[in-house]
């Protein structure tokens, strides 16, 4: 009788130390999914301008955007560098054309808070199109 007993205790033994590496198994599956998914939506937002919305059955998704672009800067300075080198210096812009810069520069940043914080954009990208005509045919006269 002890010899089945002593069984049954070895039994129960690797059961529970089986559940404890599955739980470990899992949980670290769950965060390597989430890491992928947070980098899946960050891409996407970077990418296409929206935030990615988790399926209905999710009732909450949230991370923390990361404030610098990993990929995209090394080109956008590259880029910067090359336009950096105007062969004729530029004149001196006109007031008009640095309010319209200025009003500009706050409606892109209103249309990345907006994107970043899920709201509706539309209304933003329209106001920086607009701005963006106007401060083109201003510097164009």
């Amino acid at each position: 009788m002890p010899d089945v007993i002593n069984e049954y205790q070895k039994w129960k033994q690797q059961g529970e130390d089986l559940r404890v590496q599955a739980k470990q198994a899992m949980e670290t599956r769950y965060r390597d999914l989430l890491t992928e998914a947070v980098q899946i939506a960050e891409e996407y937002r970077t990418d296409f301008g929206a935030v990615l919305k988790p399926p209905a059955g999710v009732t909450s998704f949230r991370y923390k955007a990361s404030a610098k672009p990993k990929a995209k800067k090394v080109a956008a300075k590259a880029k910067a560098k090359a336009e950096a080198k105007p062969e004729v210096p530029a004149a001196k812009p006109s007031p008009r054309v640095l309010g319209l810069q200025k009003k500009l520069a706050t409606a892109r940043k209103k249309l990345e808070d907006a994107k970043l914080g899920g709201a509706t954009t539309r209304p933003y990208e329209d106001k920086v199109y607009e701005l963006e005509d106007e401060l083109r045919l201003a510097v164009q006269a």
